[in-house]
């Protein structure tokens, strides 16, 4: 399984969002640039996140993009899912009618666990996880530098 760019940069956009929240509005042509990130990509991004519920946005002048939510109250599944749409890595797991094997095959037992285990884990981090990973990194590559 391969996630798409759109999760990939969607999550990096999330990010930044939520190691800014509670300092005010985002501009998204900041963040395209910070992310190396096309800004007409991520707009396509922001408008899934919006409809989702994850992100607001603010009008005007000064306006930007807020996460909707506490990063605690967001969880990657929630980003991920949204992004990508169904997470499933073959047919069979979310369906069994759409094989006619899913009865008899083997190998179905060893996708769903693998889908179970994706699901498991995306489901019990949130963004103030990869906040705190990010603070992290940050630091230990600052203690490393010096």
């Amino acid at each position: 399984m391969r996630l798409t760019t759109r999760s990939r940069f969607g999550l990096r956009f999330m990010l930044e969002l939520a190691l800014n929240h509670n300092k005010g509005v985002m501009d998204i042509k900041d963040i395209a640039r910070k992310e190396y990130i096309s800004e007409k990509y991520l707009g396509q991004l922001v408008i899934i996140l919006k409809s989702a519920g994850l992100v607001s946005s603010i009008r005007g002048m000064h306006g930007g993009y807020v996460l909707s939510k506490d990063p605690s109250e967001i969880k990657l599944i929630d980003i991920i899912g949204h992004l990508e749409g169904s997470l499933e890595i073959v047919p069979c797991t979310e369906n069994p009618s759409a094989c006619d094997r899913a009865s008899v095959c083997a190998t179905r037992e060893v996708w769903t666990k693998i889908r179970n285990s994706i699901n498991n884990i995306l489901s019990s981090i949130t963004l103030a996880d990869l906040v705190k990973i990010y603070k992290e990194k940050q630091e230990a590559n600052l203690l490393y530098n010096i």
